[in-house]
């Protein structure tokens, strides 16, 4: 079982590098990768736009953050939910 991170330990990430997260179902192939902070916005703009969010991984470990956790990064990060 993969390793979860609390959300402290994400906000205390939210500026390291190597992450990515898959664009949307059009663009499955095209992962767009870089800081935490990059991956949570990414995946903000496109539930704005009416997709789905996505899936966030790090790269080195293949961790991935749900849905909630990923509305946590938004909220830390001030963008509205």
């Amino acid at each position: 079982m993969t390793k979860k991170y609390t959300d402290a330990e994400l906000a205390e990430r939210l500026q390291s590098e190597g992450w990515s997260v898959a664009t949307d179902s059009e663009n499955r192939d095209k992962a767009v990768t870089g800081t935490l902070e990059d991956m949570a916005k990414v995946t903000h703009e496109q539930r704005n736009r009416g997709g789905a969010p996505g899936r966030i991984k790090e790269l080195e470990t293949a961790i991935e953050l749900d849905m909630i956790q990923i509305e946590l990064l938004w909220r830390q990060l001030g963008l509205p939910v």
